[in-house]
């Protein structure tokens, strides 16, 4: 049986107000909005839709996170030394690295 072959031209208007730009592109200016940004622990607890305890026992304090992620390893999460000082986290590094860890967050997995 012989295949047919059906070319379909869609033609989708994009409204005046939007823009199309590839994904890679637009991963590439999301990033760049971050650069030079710093997140407290509120901003954090935003982007990751959890309060700071689970923040704090997920990610933050587990040792094969902390070796990263602390400046004091050349990370870049400040952690903050005695009550009342404050975290700090470097957004730009701080977004790629909960992307590029997300299985291990969620699943303890090394």
């Amino acid at each position: 049986m012989d295949k047919q072959q059906l070319n379909v031209t869609l033609l989708i208007p994009i409204p005046e107000d939007m823009v199309l730009v590839k994904k890679v592109e637009y991963e590439e200016l999301i990033a760049q909005s971050l650069t030079g940004q710093y997140w407290t622990m509120k901003d954090l607890e935003k982007r990751v839709g959890k309060e700071w305890r689970w923040i704090k026992e997920n990610i933050l304090y587990p040792s094969r996170f902390r070796k990263i992620l602390d400046v004091k390893n050349g990370g870049f999460v400040y952690y903050p030394v005695g009550r009342g000082k404050s975290w700090s986290f470097l957004a730009s590094k701080m977004s790629r690295f909960l992307e590029d860890n997300f299985h291990l967050i969620f699943t303890g997995k090394e």
